[in-house]
């Protein structure tokens, strides 16, 4: 079978996942702006924290949720967590991450295998397995604070 990247509509998913994500939290929709192949490294706005999912199955690759403190933060007290720990931070983007690829799943089915997040602060590194494929980035802005998302996938 002849591998394929994602498209337009694949990346349409998880745009809607994050407006999903972010109305469900807040009761506000996040402003995603347009999807754009990365040709080069993470953009610098996201050396913050990253909750990356790695793929399997059908699919292989990553979906990486990039998210500054201030905005997790600004979660936390929505979800009336008072601790702010770098703990709860990790958690919280890894989280986020996983819920984003879980709705996409409900979406492409359970052939898109994902596994536990991986978190961390800093700049973003690369992770195992990688798709073949171009990365999308899918840049947002939720109450005044920049995020994004990058998919990189490839469906087998």
């Amino acid at each position: 079978m002849m591998k394929r990247e994602i498209g337009a509509a694949d990346i349409e998913v998880f745009s809607n996942a994050i407006c999903e994500y972010f109305e469900a939290a807040s009761g506000e929709l996040a402003q995603v702006r347009s999807a754009y192949l990365l040709e080069g490294e993470y953009p610098e706005l996201w050396s913050g924290y990253h909750g990356v999912i790695p793929v399997h199955g059908s699919f292989v690759g990553s979906v990486c949720f990039s998210a500054p403190k201030p905005l997790l933060t600004h979660v936390l007290m929505l979800m009336g967590d008072k601790s702010f720990s770098e703990a709860s931070h990790l958690d919280l983007v890894g989280e986020i991450a996983n819920t984003l690829s879980g709705q996409a799943r409900k979406h492409f089915g359970e052939t898109l295998c994902i596994n536990p997040p991986l978190a961390f602060n800093g700049k973003h590194k690369p992770v195992s397995p990688k798709g073949t494929g171009k990365p999308y980035a899918i840049p947002f802005t939720w109450r005044n604070y920049e995020a994004g998302l990058v998919v990189d996938l490839i469906v087998a």
